[in-house]
């Protein structure tokens, strides 16, 4: 098996005990149609026997833990006595002896797994040891599970500030997180695949709670930039408190990349445009004049103009007509990116006509006016 996919393999089993009352009553229930391959059944241990243990379940018969189920839940069965009752998952229903052979490993495994399910719909709480990082977040335990929480699902104060995105540098922040505790919520648990996934948004304590509601939509504040990562920057509203200015709104032109607009340390003003489950969400270019509302006055369809292309993507090309504005060259014009690449580069002045200009959802279109090779 891969390291990857061990990753997310249960550990040995556990006392069946420690589990919710509610989940045993829930396969309880099952077993009052005769058991199948795969079902939960529970029983009183009538008998042990030469590395077997026999349950009772009336009136479909006796069940029996032998051979490697035995092995494998040996420490369990250790601490068992006649006539405790235990909870175990059947394997086979055509013993040659009559028996019913059962599972108690798989049993535990079982009810471990509805009761993530259960935790993913309670959308419940739990706190955790980070056990390893890797570069696209940690590695966390649940109740002998190792399940994953990708760094996109860390809340800002724990996303790793790096300044350039590099990878290794990434790993290197998250690996100081290891064998700290941290508060999380199942947000998926996938029984077959053996997977559960966590994510750390959305747990606000009540401090911070307070804190967000001094604040409103449409308020106008200074901050503090604390980190740059590609989607965007965090900016610290007071201590304790940080929002988020997203890519597509730090200007009104286009951004490949925030770092080329602020830094680590800068003093910038930012506009509160969503607060929700406690996160806020900032805007730098809604404190500027939107251009594509001076615009309206400036172009119509039909117009010639003159653009600089500032950017290739699937569609075509992309064509700055003046500060803020820019229209899509679709590649069809040309047939193929190889011909919209030989006639267009990057950084050049060519002359195009508006043939689509939507400003109240600012979308344009242009078409290529120049000799095309």
């Amino acid at each position: 098996m891969s390291p990857k996919k061990a990753a997310f393999v249960a550990a040995p089993v556990e006392d069946i005990s420690t589990l919710p009352l509610s989940l045993m009553a829930d396969f309880a229930l099952r077993s009052q149609e005769p058991p199948k391959e795969g079902d939960i059944v529970e029983g009183p241990v009538i008998a042990l026997d030469r590395a077997r243990l026999y349950i009772d379940l009336p009136p479909f018969g006796t069940g029996i833990i032998f051979g490697r189920e035995y092995l494998n839940a040996r420490e369990v069965i250790k601490r068992t006595n006649v006539g405790d009752r235990i909870a175990a998952k059947v394997i086979s229903t055509t013993s040659k002896e009559g028996y019913i052979e059962l599972s108690l490993k798989e049993a535990r495994q079982a009810l471990i797994w509805a009761e993530a399910e259960e935790a993913v719909k309670e959308k419940k709480q739990v706190d955790l040891l980070i056990k390893e990082a890797n570069k696209g977040g940690l590695i966390l335990e649940w109740q002998g599970i190792m399940g994953f929480l990708p760094a996109s699902q860390l809340k800002a104060e724990h996303y790793p500030r790096v300044v350039d995105g590099d990878k290794d540098k990434i790993l290197d922040e998250l690996r100081k997180l290891v064998g700290t505790r941290i508060v999380v919520t199942i947000i998926s648990a996938t029984p077959k695949e053996g997977k559960l996934i966590f994510s750390e948004k959305g747990i606000d304590d009540k401090e911070k709670r307070e804190l967000v509601a001094s604040y409103a939509v449409g308020d106008i504040v200074e901050g503090e930039v604390t980190g740059m990562v590609d989607f965007g920057a965090f900016v610290k509203l007071e201590e304790g408190l940080e929002g988020l200015v997203h890519i597509s709104e730090i200007d009104w032109g286009l951004v490949d990349d925030p770092r080329h607009f602020f830094k680590v340390g800068d003093k910038v003003k930012v506009k509160i445009i969503d607060i929700k489950e406690g996160k806020i969400s900032l805007s730098v270019k809604q404190l500027k004049e939107n251009p594509w509302q001076v615009a309206v006055a400036k172009y119509n369809k039909g117009d010639k103009v003159e653009g600089v292309v500032i950017k290739f993507n699937k569609h075509g090309a992309l064509a700055s007509i003046e500060e803020g504005i820019a229209g899509l060259v679709h590649v069809s014009e040309f047939g193929s990116e190889e011909k919209l690449r030989a006639n267009l580069e990057l950084g050049k002045r060519y002359p195009f006509t508006i043939s689509l200009f939507e400003p109240k959802d600012m979308r344009m279109a242009l078409a290529f006016s120049g000799d095309k090779k």
